[in-house]
């Protein structure tokens, strides 16, 4: 069975069993639905851009840059054959 048949299978199943609710509880159900859409939708995009690993500090870029090249140590020795 594929994936999308078994969703439609389930949906099919939530709506049988939610058909003898009062039309007060299905809008209260449909709200809070919707509420954890609009959850879920916000947490992806958070962890999307946390992602990304971004520095979090107060330099400026050119400062940052200016400290990688200070703190390098070249030893560098060329052998001679």
């Amino acid at each position: 069975m594929r994936s999308v048949d078994i969703n439609t299978t389930l949906i099919d199943g939530y709506i049988r069993l939610l058909e003898n609710l009062s039309p007060s509880s299905k809008l209260d159900l449909i709200s809070k639905l919707i509420l954890s859409v609009k959850h879920d939708i916000t947490k992806r995009k958070r962890n999307f851009f946390k992602s990304y690993g971004a520095l979090e500090t107060e330099q400026s870029a050119d400062q940052i840059a200016n400290e990688i090249r200070k703190s390098r140590n070249l030893t560098r020795q060329i052998e001679e054959f």
